[in-house]
């Protein structure tokens, strides 16, 4: 009797890390996801009192506010989007600066590190799903 070879599978970049580290990394974006859509953008899209106040502290007035929140609810729904999850991590990282820089320089508040903490695990996920934004320059381009 002969033995034959079955043909080993290909390993996409989706099975290469251990299972324990995708279900990690896929509960991080679904907090994440929550705390911009639920915690952060909400307060600013309903007008909340507090973020009335700090943004008016600001000069941005509701303008300023329903844009801000408006931004931090489609990142935190892009983070849950497998195809937009690495992107969104980036803008989500790109608007934490910019909280950061106005923390620092016009609100001087207790919270100033919070957004360079969250830069950490922005940057982690934008770094593990990289390939989700090749696959999305890739349609992209295909329908261009």
């Amino acid at each position: 009797m002969s033995e034959t070879a079955a043909p080993v599978p290909a390993v996409s970049h989706i099975t290469s890390r251990p299972r324990s580290a995708r279900i990690s990394l896929a509960a991080l974006q679904i907090v994440l996801g929550l705390f911009y859509a639920i915690a952060s953008a909400l307060p600013k899209l309903i007008a909340h009192p507090s973020a009335v106040e700090a943004f008016d502290k600001l000069g941005w007035g509701h303008t300023g506010m329903y844009v801000i929140g408006a931004l931090e609810l489609a990142g935190g729904i892009a983070l849950l989007v497998p195809l937009l999850d690495s992107v969104a991590a980036v803008a989500l990282s790109a608007l934490m600066v910019g909280a950061f820089i106005v923390n620092v320089t016009v609100i001087h508040g207790p919270y100033v590190a919070t957004p360079l903490i969250l830069i950490l695990p922005l940057a982690l996920i934008a770094w593990a799903r990289r390939s989700h934004t090749t696959e999305l320059l890739r349609l992209v381009r295909r329908r261009a």
